[in-house]
């Protein structure tokens, strides 16, 4: 396995080992004593995934302290432009985004800290997005970012997305409980 660091501070994604012969592959998406060799102190609590049509736009989604988790994610099937926007105060790179290709095909999984927003468009119908969590789902600390609202060009004249997705408060009118260095 090989990490790399994005220029979000504490942002990775991970190139794992793929092993392939005739029956197909076989990838290790976790291995906690590797990610702790490697600083990265994650006890999975919980891990979900969706699936989607072309075009679906998921996000930008988090939950608030203490609820707040780091959340690992990897596409097992299809093809996804992932997007990662840092909301944590003080951090030298608030507001920012990065954005990355996830697929079946290039097998990249995504290691995102507390105090982020996530979110990411399918590119492919039927596309399957896993989630690994830190945290349970905890309805009150359930929040979200605009999808539009911090200038990524998501590139998509006709995005499919939830009420509560289009629901959610603009990047500008948001209040970070965040705050780089404290609760990450």
């Amino acid at each position: 396995m090989k990490i790399i660091d994005t220029e979000i501070p504490g942002l990775k994604f991970l190139e794992p080992n793929i092993f392939k012969d005739n029956r197909g592959k076989f990838i290790k998406t976790f291995n906690r004593n590797f990610f702790n060799e490697q600083g990265l102190d994650i006890s999975i609590e919980e891990s979900y995934y969706s699936i989607s049509q072309k075009d679906v736009i998921r996000g930008m989604h988090f939950q608030t302290p203490p609820y707040h988790h780091s959340k690992i994610v990897y596409v097992p099937f299809g093809k996804i432009i992932d997007v990662v926007l840092d909301i944590r105060k003080k951090s030298p790179t608030y507001g920012k985004y990065f954005e990355i290709e996830l697929s079946s095909e290039n097998e990249k999984i995504l290691i995102i800290p507390k105090g982020l927003a996530h979110g990411f468009k399918s590119l492919e119908n039927n596309t399957n997005v896993s989630y690994l969590q830190t945290s349970v789902y905890s309805a009150n600390n359930d929040e979200g970012i605009k999808y539009d609202s911090f200038n990524f060009n998501w590139d998509c004249k006709n995005p499919k997305l939830s009420h509560r997705d289009l629901s959610f408060k603009m990047l500008e009118e948001f209040n970070s409980p965040f705050i780089f260095g404290e609760n990450s």
